[in-house]
């Protein structure tokens, strides 16, 4: 895990532009997804690669928590893996073309479909009911990269939180460009991982600073079950105002209608 403290000059820059800390603290939890993003074996296991990032595996007990909160509140878990095939080579020569030639090919054979390091890491607790998305550019949003726009967009979803390594690759690359097509984006602090504290906290100072917000696990969490209370409270009020308008309708012309009777 990150020794990671938001730095002051980044909170008194979203005070200044917000007048509140955490601007999407009203999340709906019915209208939430839970982006995973590469927590993969080829990133986080020696085995399978030669840079692996060490504090990843640490924040996978956080993942798998926040994972069955927001199910549990009506949300949905979208597990998002890095892929790569031979179209890789020209589609995005200019990425390979920046590494070592054994590095190019070590990278694609790792993140092939089906090959070992393509695997989601064996702790990650996935359900039936979430979604797999494999994408094919450090973001997930990105033009030409995967599918995960248009299954969001689909099913109504309004809040993204974005969890995974790197936090300033992959993970950053996705949540900014997920805030640029129009969603309410949190980047989870202890939920995402780095090759450094130095490289974490500047990246998630930077996003929370201009792009979106930035919470722990336990505050994301708390918002989600808070927000979940209150969205079932509405729907009760709802019920109920239906309820009398449909007495009101009915029996009101025979003297019969009844009358029962913020989020900060």
């Amino acid at each position: 895990m990150h020794d990671f403290t938001m730095p002051q000059w980044a909170i008194d820059r979203v005070l200044q532009r917000r007048s509140t800390r955490h601007v999407h603290d009203d999340m709906d939890p019915r209208r939430t997804a839970l982006i995973v993003v590469a927590l993969q074996n080829g990133f986080m296991v020696p085995e399978h690669t030669r840079m692996p990032v060490k504090t990843a595996i640490g924040t996978v007990p956080n993942v798998n928590r926040l994972a069955a909160a927001l199910r549990e509140a009506g949300g949905k878990v979208f597990w998002v893996q890095n892929t790569t095939n031979e179209a890789s080579l020209t589609e995005w020569s200019n990425w390979f073309a920046m590494s070592r030639p054994e590095l190019v090919q070590e990278r694609i054979d790792c993140f092939q479909a089906g090959a070992p390091g393509h695997e989601l890491y064996p702790s990650l607790e996935v359900r039936p009911e979430d979604e797999i998305v494999y994408k094919y550019r450090f973001s997930a949003f990105v033009q030409g990269s995967s599918d995960l726009p248009q299954r969001l967009t689909a099913g109504g979803f309004a809040y993204v939180l974005i969890v995974g390594t790197g936090t300033n690759v992959c993970c950053e690359s996705s949540a900014r460009d997920a805030m640029m097509l129009h969603f309410k984006t949190v980047m989870v602090s202890d939920g995402n991982s780095a090759h450094s504290d130095a490289e974490h906290t500047a990246t998630l100072a930077a996003f929370y600073a201009v792009f979106g917000d930035v919470m722990d696990t336990d505050m994301t969490i708390a918002c989600l079950r808070k927000n979940a209370t209150r969205v079932a409270a509405v729907a009760v009020e709802s019920r109920v105002s239906i309820t009398q308008s449909a007495r009101v309708e009915t029996f009101g012309d025979r003297g019969l209608c009844s009358t029962r009777r913020k989020w900060s």
